[in-house]
């Protein structure tokens, strides 16, 4: 009788998720301890998984950072296949 009394009390487990300036409520309705618990994982891992989809920086466009790195090894590369060619003459 106690254990169908504790579950008539409404949910035990609550959480509230803020993800820098945006904040969400997460409360599991029914069922036992351990299964609030892991329905508020559930619904707290689709929320960040939500949220990291929508402000991940798009990867096809690059910092000028690493744009101007890459153009430094590109001219790095060419400078230095006549080397290993030069190299590879040697050992034959």
């Amino acid at each position: 009788m106690e254990g169908q009394a504790n579950t008539s009390l409404g949910p035990r487990v609550k959480a509230n998720l803020v993800l820098g300036a945006e904040s969400f409520a997460i409360s599991s309705e029914s069922g036992v301890l351990s299964e609030q618990l892991a329905m508020m994982k559930e619904k707290s891992m689709v929320i960040l998984k939500e949220y990291i989809t929508k402000h991940n920086a798009p990867n096809d466009i690059p910092d000028e950072s690493i744009e101007g790195e890459s153009d430094d090894e590109g001219e790095a590369v060419v400078k230095n296949p006549p080397k290993k060619s030069k190299k590879q003459k040697r050992s034959s």
